[in-house]
Order: C-alpha cells, then structure tokens, then sequence
C-alpha cells in the first residue's frame, strides 16, 4: 500500500470525518456568537452602561516577575527572612 492509500483510507473512517465536521461546526458557531454579541447584545446594552470603553478595561494580577512566582495559596511572604532578628 502507498502512503496516500493508506492516508485515504485512515481518513475515510467514521472517527475522523466527524471530528472535521465538528471543527467546521465549532468555527461558524464562535463567529456566529461574536456576531450576536457585537451585532445584538453590546448595542442594546451601550444606552445602560453609557461610555464605558470595555477595551481599556483589565485587572492587573501582578506587578513584576517575582510578584507572579509568589506561592500566595500557602499565606506566607515569598521574601527571604533576615537571620539577624
């Protein structure tokens, strides 16, 4: 058997033609949901929420790289204690 016999007949399984619908399905329904929400809902709600400007919007989690590799789940200060206390 040659290389592409063998690709055909892998893809011609049950399994993997399913698996391309289901991208080519997942692909239109995330444009048809960001079409709803910038076509439908972000217009109806722009006259409750005024001029808010959602792209300047964000939540700052760390301010440096050593603050980002603090274990803050343990409760306990990530800087070395002095031996001179």
């Amino acid at each position: 058997m040659s290389l592409a016999s063998e690709f055909k007949e892998f893809a011609m399984k049950g399994s993997v033609v399913d698996l391309a619908v289901g991208v080519v399905i997942g692909g239109a329904f995330g444009k048809i949901v960001a079409s709803l929400v910038g076509d439908v809902i972000m217009p109806a709600l722009s006259p409750i929420l005024g001029s808010v400007n959602f792209t300047d919007l964000a939540v700052q989690i760390a301010t440096n790289a050593a603050a980002s590799r603090c274990c803050s789940s343990t409760g306990h200060s990530c800087r070395r204690r002095s031996n001179s206390s």
